[in-house]
């Protein structure tokens, strides 16, 4: 799993980003459980995600923060990119973002495709 860690703040808020390719809920399940042995990530006030599965479609939980699945779900299918879970964590800072909210998941989930398009990069250039 690749944990991108704090993204951004905003009125006390915390944002984080994590992901890994995944086939099935059932690795999905794994996923979140493997993030949540983190203590820190276990006690956030939302983990939202969202992923394209290649033979059961797109999959989504906002958690508490609600649209915010759906936010991730479209930016994995702009970015045509099925068997990947995105997660968008955030620790609630006791004010409320209202509409910002969702300008930080797509903040998140764009470091994340990012960093994985980088790390692709590198591999290519390794390999040649």
């Amino acid at each position: 799993m690749r944990k991108l860690g704090q993204i951004l703040n905003d009125k006390g808020s915390k944002y984080a980003v994590s992901g890994v390719p995944v086939q099935s809920r059932a690795d999905v399940d794994a996923a979140l459980k493997l993030l949540k042995r983190d203590k820190s990530y276990a006690k956030a006030t939302h983990n939202t995600w969202g992923v394209l599965l290649p033979d059961e479609g797109p999959l989504k939980a906002d958690d508490g923060e609600s649209g915010a699945g759906m936010i991730i779900l479209r930016m994995l299918e702009r970015e045509d990119l099925p068997g990947h879970l995105i997660i968008v964590t955030r620790w609630y800072g006791g004010k409320h973002l209202g509409g910002d909210r969702f300008r930080h998941v797509q903040t998140c989930v764009r470091s994340y495709l990012d960093a994985l398009s980088d790390a692709k990069t590198d591999r290519r250039k390794k390999a040649d």
